[in-house]
């Protein structure tokens, strides 16, 4: 068998594998990419060891490493994908860049990432500080409509 048919076969998997990796938006699809590209790698090392006659077939042992590795790397990329769309809503890769170049809630004023809302109920009375506010016993919606009744 010559070299040159797996050798080109791979070739092709490792561009098909790196048009995914810079074309697609999502990271799951990303992530697929990325194991066919590991494929392709795979593919040479036991194409090499074939066409090498190595007695070792360290070809093929380095294969199966990376068949581990990649098992390995998509478990730990897909759970971190499935935790990011949990929190995010999204696995879209160009959202979540957006989302790392600008942490903050647009709602959020006062900066402690609870979307201003603590601080703003605070300041409602008049004459009172977040301080003196945070100081008083909070009151149920219930508690708050019983004294308004009586």
């Amino acid at each position: 068998m010559h070299l040159a048919y797996p050798a080109v076969l791979a070739v092709l998997l490792f561009c098909v594998g790196l048009y995914g990796v810079l074309a697609r938006r999502n990271a799951i699809l990303v992530l697929m990419s990325v194991e066919l590209m590991l494929n392709a790698v795979n593919l040479n090392l036991v194409a090499f060891d074939v066409w090498l006659r190595d007695k070792l077939h360290s070809g093929q042992a380095l294969t199966l490493f990376t068949v581990a590795i990649a098992a390995a790397e998509i478990g730990i990329g897909l759970a971190i994908v499935l935790a990011v769309y949990r929190n995010r809503g999204t696995s879209a890769v160009d959202d979540l860049r957006d989302t790392a170049e600008h942490p903050d809630d647009p709602d959020d004023d006062d900066g402690d990432g609870d979307g201003g809302d603590t601080d703003a109920a605070a300041l409602d009375e008049p004459g009172s500080t977040p301080d003196e506010a945070s100081q008083k016993p909070q009151t149920s919606q219930q508690s708050q409509k019983a004294e308004a009744t009586a």
